[in-house]
């Protein structure tokens, strides 16, 4: 790239949301044909047809997270068998300065390669221009590198390639996508373009001594000008899920940025949607319960990650008390922690209520024991709780080893069925 330009051109990343189950086995992930030219470059890869056949299976059942795509990286968490999801990663070679500065020169030469980037398509045309300035825009065999946490060493394994699928259809819908996966940020691309597209235009005026006088295309590539910012959307209903982090040498731990990173998105949400942080009283304990319910990935109940169980270490508890705590937090936040953590003796009414329900809805007779109610097998428990919710509980048999299972609701029934019939 000229002077000046390299810099503002290195890709900051992108975050999409999980993308829509894909159920139909007969629809392509891919209708774009560099979208099927990037799923291409994934099966070259493979050695394994199955490996391949359970990635598509798990990309079309939804079963990747967030994906976050950087300059020379894709990242997502993918859902297994496990309680814990995997980390996926795809990695590919980014683009030279000498690379981008050949790429741009090319595009900048022919308008409709301009104007088929801002239509987010990417004709034969282009990459062919591309190619001629020695510039490779589509991955070929072997130039994407998989990784995952899981214990499977395969290349790619089930959960590399459901990301893999997932990305394509990203491709599909903004090839710029690939563009900053090799190294290249939008905005910087499309200003250097119009920069050349500018010098380009002066040029040939100064070359015509006569006729019409030569126009930058389109001129909204060329001005300074833009329109008024749009009023600010409203809050979202929820937290918006961290951008994954790539693992890089000498940098901080991945999933322990991701970790805070989470808690930043919720209590700037909460600013946003009260006014005040309403963590800002929380004893360590609980900020750590906090902590730990609003990341699922750190969070399980016989298998822990060395960041969960460090966070434990920190406030003085076991991995499993921070697990189960965890888990009673995002069934009610604070009232469900108190739910766990403090019985109490609740008026009569509301327990011959329950227990008068149950037994209409055929369901397991319980016994009483303060704010609680269980089943003769100690199994399955309701816990009445002081915002007049039922909380549902359960334990292996004869373990009285009660956790949090289920969603919380103000109908014991309801409360109950979410436990027998998940």
């Amino acid at each position: 790239m000229r002077a000046g330009t390299r810099n503002r051109a290195t890709g900051a990343g992108r975050v999409f949301p999980p993308l829509p189950r894909h159920p139909d086995p007969r629809a392509p992930f891919a209708t774009s044909w560099w979208g099927n030219a990037w799923i291409g470059a994934l099966e070259s890869t493979s050695l394994d047809a199955g490996r391949l056949a359970r990635g598509r299976a798990y990309a079309r059942e939804g079963h990747v997270d967030t994906i976050t795509v950087a300059p020379g990286r894709i990242v997502a968490y993918v859902h297994g068998s496990r309680p814990r999801p995997y980390r996926a990663e795809i990695r590919m070679r980014t683009l030279t300065p000498e690379d981008w500065d050949g790429f741009l020169d090319a595009v900048a030469t022919e308008p409709a390669h301009i104007a088929a980037l801002l239509d987010k398509d990417m004709p034969h045309a282009l990459v062919a221009a591309a190619e001629r300035a020695g510039v490779q825009l589509l991955p070929g065999p072997g130039d994407l590198v998989p990784s995952c946490t899981c214990p499977d060493h395969g290349r790619p394994c089930k959960h590399a390639a459901a990301l893999t699928y997932q990305t394509a259809r990203l491709l599909d819908a903004d090839p710029f996508v690939l563009l900053l996966l090799r190294g290249g940020d939008e905005q910087a691309l499309l200003d250097e373009l119009a920069q050349r597209n500018a010098h380009r235009a002066a040029r040939e005026q100064s070359e015509t001594a006569q006729g019409p006088r030569a126009e930058a295309f389109p001129g909204t590539l060329a001005t300074d000008h833009r329109p008024p910012l749009p009023a600010p959307l409203p809050p979202p209903p929820h937290p918006g899920e961290p951008p994954l982090l790539p693992s890089l040498p000498g940098a901080p731990n991945p999933t322990s940025l991701e970790f805070l990173v989470t808690d930043t998105a919720n209590r700037a949400h909460a600013y946003v949607t009260s006014g005040a942080d309403p963590f800002a009283t929380a004893d360590p304990w609980r900020d750590a319960v906090r902590l730990a319910a609003s990341h699922p990935g750190l969070t399980g109940r016989r298998s822990f990650s060395r960041q969960f169980a460090e966070l434990a270490r920190s406030v003085d508890h076991t991995p499993a008390d921070l697990a189960r705590a965890a888990a009673a937090w995002r069934q009610g936040g604070e009232e469900g922690l108190a739910v766990l953590e403090s019985p109490w003796d609740p008026p009569a009414g509301p327990f011959d209520r329950a227990r008068g329900a149950l037994i209409a809805a055929d369901l397991p007779r319980m016994t009483i024991h303060r704010n609680h109610l269980t089943d003769a097998a100690g199994t399955l428990q309701l816990r009445f709780g002081r915002d007049a919710r039922w909380y549902p509980y359960r334990s292996e048999p004869a373990q009285n080893d009660w956790w949090p299972d289920g969603e919380a609701d103000e109908d014991p029934v309801g409360a109950l069925s979410t436990t027998i019939c998940p």
